[in-house]
């Protein structure tokens, strides 16, 4: 069964891994918006995409078709918006009879997700969110054995996350706390999820350091101690990463043993999309643990550098 897809936010960073997902589910992407008109990648992958610059078209566009014969209705919206875009655009896909696929974070405040979900029961439709990591087939193996290696120890991890990005970073929507929930919430939200997924529910949350740049801070999961550190600033990079030219370094070790997770990435919104579409989807209670941590994360005061804090940090505050 082929459905019809419309897409918020087409012009933006992941929006094209929507759109390929879409077109490698067998479905159909009928309409399209964004403020900015550089949309030339709907011609890679549809043809006829009815695009709009202006949310209020596009919604009346959306409508219109809702009005004509069911199979012109629309039955999903991808949500690539900006973050604090993403629960409206999640209640507005509710408003016109679709379900909603928005990307991470689903939400920014945990109280939005109490209106998403009274909303799903008003309209009789579902929100669901992307959380790739959870179908990264190494991930996957990871948390089986995990799970069958029960012990009384808690794990020793420590997350790393650099990924240089220039002063644009800073002046766009995403440099705007408001509006992308800042650092933690906008690069380290599908992380927080993969360490909860693996390790539990958060016992003790901290943060150390919090900057325009990089933050970081201590977790107590109920299986782990987490050292966690993330950073948009290329001056973090390990001095190998930087000799190969390299502009994003990756690394989560486990009582110092790496994990690798590196490759597989290629199609895992596919992967996501595949398992929606079959009534498998990653649903607003899914979403719930990782948005409650970062907004816990930033509101909370930052205690400064302790002994449980990643090696990063320690050395930047010298």
């Amino acid at each position: 069964m082929s459905y019809n897809f419309a897409l918020t936010g087409v012009s933006g960073y992941v929006a094209p891994r929507h759109l390929k997902a879409i077109k490698d589910t067998g479905n159909v992407l009928v309409a399209a918006t964004d403020p900015h008109d550089a949309a030339g990648i709907l011609d890679r992958h549809f043809d006829g995409v009815e695009y709009f610059t202006e949310f209020e078209r596009f919604d009346r566009h959306i409508e219109m078709l809702r009005r004509q014969e069911e199979r012109h209705a629309v039955d999903y919206v991808s949500i690539c918006s900006p973050n604090y875009l993403h629960d409206a655009h999640s209640r507005f896909a509710l408003r016109i009879g679709a379900n909603a696929i928005c990307e991470k974070p689903l939400v920014l405040n945990p109280w939005n997700l109490d209106a998403l979900a009274d909303a799903e029961k008003e309209y009789g439709k579902r929100v669901f969110t992307i959380l790739q990591l959870r179908v990264h087939p190494a991930l996957i193996k990871l948390r089986k054995k995990l799970q069958e290696k029960s012990s009384n120890t808690k794990k020793d991890v420590r997350l790393t996350y650099i990924t240089s990005r220039g002063p644009w970073y800073l002046v766009s929507w995403k440099g705007q706390i408001e509006r992308s929930g800042g650092l933690a919430t906008n690069i380290g939200i599908h992380f927080f999820d993969l360490l909860m997924w693996l390790f539990g529910s958060v016992q003790i949350s901290e943060v150390h350091m919090a900057t325009e740049l990089h933050t970081g801070g201590y977790l107590e999961l109920d299986n782990a101690r987490v050292q966690w550190f993330l950073s948009i600033d290329k001056n973090d990079l390990p001095k190998d990463i930087k000799a190969k030219g390299q502009t994003t370094f990756r690394s989560i070790t486990i009582d110092g043993e790496e994990i690798e997770f590196s490759g597989g990435f290629t199609d895992l919104h596919t992967v996501v999309y595949e398992e929606t579409l079959a009534g498998r989807g990653f649903g607003l209670d899914d979403a719930r643990p990782s948005v409650e941590l970062v907004h816990n994360l930033r509101t909370t005061e930052t205690i400064g550098i302790t002994d449980s804090s990643h090696p990063i940090l320690s050395s930047l505050n010298k």
